[in-house]
Order: structure tokens, then sequence, then C-alpha cells
């Protein structure tokens, strides 16, 4: 059968044709594709792998090493189901080197019948330690039949990011057939002029394209590992040129904007700092007031507050508030996770409600009859401080006087899912100021790209008495002393973290990995109490065992990297970040800020995996000696380096689909300075070009 597409005239540009015409395509399916941001043929193209496994050869059971992702193939000696809190499906298998476990938690009888003993069966997955002998959580598996020949992949595997009910196997497919429609066909405008193209000697963008989905075998690995292929720095290039334009444009478009004049009176903001019980830092005081400067002007502000962990950005953020509440507004405090918005919901209760300001508390998780409650005080007014999530800027949320919007850890959001809050206070001829909060701390030069649309501000200054975390680095064949040091300050009443930053091409493959640690641990520390924590859980679930875990009924929390922020337990003083060497600096500095918080001392164990290549020890000896969040930023910045995992966003700071600020940042200055020509000379490309790369990643979330 041919698809539509491919009776399609050659004039067709990608950017206009749907998915909808691609084979095996129907209604649910695109409906997945749109989760993903897929809706055209060009989003599709774009949907680049983050990462590349090698299938291309089979590995002996007995050469394998823990951590590695290998393809086996052996012979079934059993099958089993193994109980426990959680029961799995055991499968040992054996080649002629040695034996290894395939374990499922997710299984059902029929899987289990098909593992016959002697039937011969290859495997995919990741190779883990479990009392001594390895095993392959959930791999793919396929039967072969006795003597038959099953080639091993001819190229390596591209991963990509996706969504329940859309595997890699469905999404290689729909690529495939897109890639042999883009072989035939000139599907994609080339929107970098001629002249860009010489200047950089940059292949062209259909090139790029297909050689970013299927590279040739023979590529240059340490090319492929550190995004420094022609293909790749030419994709990167274009995107990043996309990203800045974007920016530009939307700084023009605020600046046409009036807001607010908030000067207010003082008196509100006087009374709460006379009542604090701790004095302002030097760095607090700067940054408030250039926030007041700012609120006192008719233009919105658009500012951006870094500060380190701890550094205090929430009295800066109250006090924005205050000065709203003051000249007569209401202010709106959006958070990302449920955990945070809640901790920033307690905070602002604790110093607002004695100064007579009533706070209103908005998330997905309220029941009809208190939402609606929330909904009453904020349209009339009487809530003048408004803290959630999302919930804020859904449909029926109507402020009464919106003055001022304060977004923490904005870059969990997109521009415009901040604008669609912004638009909240819309309904005068003004639209509110903007505050917009990090603790990922970012070096100057990479701010001027991240948040080219913004004024940026730095707490630089730690509040007096915060003892330092004590940060050790650890091969993962240590392993057992860490979970003995565990059991040992459990025995002493303090708690602990066990971070899984097992990075994956779905939500669903981090959760497993989660889920598959949890259970090593509760089986190796069974007089613990144990609970997991994980981005799939509904919030409530989340925020009860938070709560549980805040009360300290919980003594050891296995988490996904959904604590890396607004998580506040004092007497928690351990964390083990496992394959530290997967995340950037700035995201384990995070991490870290986790411990600390008590009387305690402290301490982080970095978990890495050997062998650890050079590089990655430089980047986690950097975490040893350093506990300010901007010298780690600047040093990881410094280093230049993707890490040692194929295609691991090392910023956390932009969603971008192949840049990275920090391997890239040597492209930025270039970039800037072509955005101005690109601007001047070809206004009519800047739309298309920002659509193909930003727009569907910073669209308008369904609300």
């Amino acid at each position: 059968m041919i698809s539509e597409i491919e009776n399609s005239s050659p004039q067709h540009d990608a950017a206009s044709m749907s998915c909808e015409g691609l084979k095996k395509v129907g209604p649910k399916m695109l409906e997945r594709l749109k989760k993903c941001q897929i809706e055209t043929i060009q989003d599709l193209l774009f949907h680049l792998p983050f990462r590349y496994q090698d299938r291309t050869r089979i590995t002996p059971i007995g050469a394998l090493r823990d951590g590695d992702y290998a393809v086996i193939e052996g012979v079934v000696q059993r099958a089993h189901i193994k109980p426990g809190r959680k029961a799995s499906l055991v499968v040992r298998i054996e080649d002629a080197t040695g034996s290894v476990d395939l374990r499922f938690f997710h299984f059902n009888a029929s899987q289990k019948n098909s593992f016959q003993v002697g039937a011969k069966v290859r495997c995919f997955g990741e190779v883990r330690g479990l009392h001594g002998h390895f095993a392959l959580f959930h791999p793919e598996y396929r039967f072969v039949i006795e003597n038959s020949v099953v080639p091993v992949e001819e190229f390596l595997t591209p991963i990509y990011s996706t969504t329940d009910g859309l595997n890699q196997k469905s999404l290689r497919n729909l690529t495939d057939e897109v890639l042999a429609l883009l072989e035939k066909q000139d599907l994609l405008i080339e929107y970098l002029p001629e002249s860009f193209l010489k200047e950089f000697n940059f292949i062209p963008l259909k090139e790029a394209v297909l050689f970013a989905h299927r590279p040739s075998p023979d590529t240059p690995t340490l090319l492929l590992e550190e995004k420094k292929h022609p293909a790749q720095r030419r994709l990167a290039f274009e995107e990043l040129l996309a990203h800045t334009l974007a920016m530009r444009r939307l700084r023009q478009k605020v600046r046409h904007h009036k807001a607010p004049d908030l000067k207010g009176t003082g008196a509100l903001v006087s009374s709460f700092i006379a009542a604090l019980p701790f004095s302002l830092t030097k760095a607090q005081c700067r940054v408030t007031d250039e926030v007041a400067t700012d609120l006192s002007q008719a233009i919105p502000m658009m500012r951006l507050v870094q500060g380190d962990v701890g550094s205090g950005k929430t009295a800066v953020a109250v006090i924005a508030a205050l000065q709203a509440v003051e000249s007569g507004y209401q202010a709106a405090v959006m958070a990302p996770t449920e955990i945070l918005a809640e901790q920033h919901y307690v905070n602002f209760c604790e110093w607002l409600k004695p100064l007579g300001i009533e706070v209103a508390w908005l998330s997905g998780k309220l029941k009809t009859k208190k939402r609606q409650e929330a909904l009453e005080e904020i349209v009339s007014g009487r809530a003048k401080v408004i803290v959630g999530t999302h919930a804020l800027f859904q449909e029926d949320v109507v402020f009464a006087k919106l003055g001022l919007v304060i977004i923490d850890e904005q870059h969990r959001f997109g521009v415009h899912q901040r604008m669609a809050l912004r638009d909240k206070g819309a309904n005068t001829d003004t639209v509110p100021h903007q505050l917009i909060m990090t603790a990922t701390p970012i070096p100057r030069t990479l701010a001027m790209t991240a948040y080219a649309n913004l004024d940026c501000s730095v707490i630089d200054e730690l509040p007096p008495g915060r003892i330092p975390v004590g940060t050790i680095v650890l091969s993962n064949e240590k392993r057992g002393e860490i979970i003995e040091r565990i059991r040992a300050i459990c025995r002493e009443k303090r708690q602990a973290y066990w971070v899984c930053t097992l990075i994956e091409e779905s939500e669903v493959l981090q959760c497993q990995a989660a889920e598959i640690t949890a259970t090593q641990l509760i089986e190796a520390l069974p007089e613990l109490k144990i609970a997991l924590i994980h981005g799939r859980m509904k919030p409530e679930q989340k925020q009860e065992i938070m709560a549980a875990f805040q009360k300290g009924d919980i003594d050891l929390l296995v988490a996904t990297t959904v604590i890396e922020v607004g998580v506040n337990v004092p007497n928690a003083s351990l964390m083990v970040i496992e394959n530290p060497e997967r995340l950037g600096l700035a995201q384990l500095h995070q991490l870290r800020g986790r411990v600390g918080r008590g009387s305690a001392e402290s301490f982080c164990v970095l978990m890495y995996q050997s062998p650890l290549s050079l590089f990655s020890k430089q980047r986690l000896q950097i975490m040893r000696n350093s506990h300010d969040g901007f010298v780690i930023a600047q040093k990881d910045l410094e280093l230049r380096g993707p890490g040692e995992v194929l295609g691991v966003r090392q910023t956390g700071l932009v969603h971008m689909k192949v840049a990275d600020l920090i391997r890239d940042q040597d492209l930025i200055p270039k970039v800037q300075r072509y955005a101005d020509i690109f601007l001047k000379q070809y206004p009519e490309r800047v739309e298309p070009l920002i659509r193909r790369w930003v727009n569907q990643g910073e669209r308008y979330v369904d609300v």
C-alpha cells in the first residue's frame, strides 16, 4: 500500500503536511504523536534521537559488566515467579560463557509459559548487578529458532523521546517511512541563506537530518558521542538561531505592552522585614531594590532572579508580592510541581497571614468544593496572593486585579505557558509584571542566550551558618558499603535519599529503573521502611509519600530527579546519587541541596559507573571541591563536554532538540551576530524558522 503522502507533490513543504497520511497512523496514533508535539511531517523529521544504542554485535554473557547495554543470546534454563513485595518473573538463560537472569515486574501467564526450558532467546537491555549475579530488567527479547541465523542490527539504533502507547519501534517505523520520502523529494525548505552555509561550511539540511536519524555505521564514535559531527553542528546552529530569534521577538513584543505602576507604600514591606528572624543579606537587598525599581515602572518587568540553593530567593519573592499588594493588586506564584508549590504556599501563609493578607491555594488535585471556594476568593479580590501549579492559568481562573506573576524554576515551563498566566492579568489595558526565579546557576554568557528576553539579577551570597554537605565520589563496586552506611544512619533515626538518574527514552522507563532499584534495596534492607517516588505517580500519591518522609515515617526514599527542587526534610542527612556522570553539574548541585538542611552532618555520595573517563572524573571532582553553584556552573561551562552518555542534555535550562548551551557555547556569539543579519535581510524566514525549532516545544498547554 502506498501512503497518501507518497503521492504528494515534490513542491510540498513538510511543515504543512500532516502525519495523518502516513501508514498505520490512525486517530489514536495521531493523539500519541501530538503528546510528543508531532503533528506534521516536519515535526517528525525534527523529533531527533537523543542518543544511539549499539546493537550491531552479540556480547558473550561471561563478558557482561554492570551498567552495560548489550545484546545477548542464550538458552532458557528455568523460569519461575519470585514472590516478594512485588512479584517478578525471573528467567535464567545461559550460553557457553556463563548465565544471566531476565527479570520482569510486569508480566502475565502466557509470557511466563513462552519461556520454555531449552528455548533460545536473544535480548537487549541494561545489565544490573544483583546479589553477585547479573540480571537484565525488562529487556527487549525475541525467540530464535534453532539453527536459524538472525542478523543483528546493521546500523546504530536511534533512541527517541516517547510517550505512553508510542514505543521506539513504532517511532522508528514512522521515521523510516518519512526518511524514504525525504530521500526522494525536497520536503524541507532551506532557511539558512547560501552565504551562511558557505561561511560555516555547513552541509545541506536534508543531508544533516538523514544523518541524525540514521548515522552510518562507520561514523567516528567520538564525533557522534560529543555531538561534533558536521551534521549535528549544522543542526545545532540552526536551532540556536531559531531560539535566539524567538527570544528577541518575544522581548520586543513585551516592550510594547503597558504594566501597572506598583510603587507601593512601603508599609507592608517594612513590617515583613522587621518581623524576620534573620537579616537580609547584601545580595538579597540589592536584588530586592532592582525588582522594586522595575515594579514601579509602566513597562512590564521581565526579570530573572538566580540564586543558589538556600540563598533566600523566596524572601525576595515575598517582598515583591507585598509591593504589588500595597499597590492594590494581586500577585500569583506558580511552581512546576505540587510538592514545590505546596511548600511555597506554607511559606507565604506563615509570613503573610500575620500581616492580614489572605493567601489562596490552587492546584489540579483540589476537590470541586474547595476549588470553587478558591476561585471565588481570587475573582472577588479577597485573596491577595495566589499560590499554585499549572492550574493557575486554566480557563476558569479569573483574577480580580493581577499585577505580578512570580514563577519558580521557570525552565520547567514553556515561554507560552508563562505568557498564558501573564494574559490572566490583561483584563485592563495593562499586563502584569513577571518575576522569574531559578536555583539553577547560569553563567552570564549562557544566560544571554537562554534568557535573552529577560533582565537578570543574581543573589550571589548565602546566609551565614549553612553547614556544607560532605561530598564523596565512589565507584558502583562499593554499592554494598553504601547500603551498609544507609542501614547505620537509619538506625540513628536519620533518613536518606537514593536518587536514580538513569536517562532513558521515556518517562515510563525512567520510572521502571527507579522501581528496579527500590526492589533491590528492599531486598537488601528488609528492616527499613523504604518508599519509591517518581514522575508518573498521581500528585496525591507523591504528596502522600513526601508528607510521610517529612514526618519521619519513611527511612529511605528512592526517587527519580523529581526531588531536585522543593523538598525540605531537615532530618535527611545522606543522599546517594546513582550514575552522577549522566547529569549536568548544576542538576547534581540542586540534588545535593536536598540534604544539609538540619543540624546533623550531612553527606552526598556520587556513585559512578566504572570505568570512569578522565573527563567525568574532572567533573565529579568539581562537585567534591565546591559548594558554590555559580563556580560549579562556570567550571562545567569551561570543560565544554557533553558527558559520557550519548545525547544527554547537560544544562536542563532550555528544552532543545539537538543544541546544547554548554557544549555549543562557541556557536553562541556567531548565532547572536547572524541573528541581526537574519532579522534585517531575511525577515520573511524568521517565523517559519522559529516554528520549525521552537514553536512545538513552547506552545500553549491544553488547559
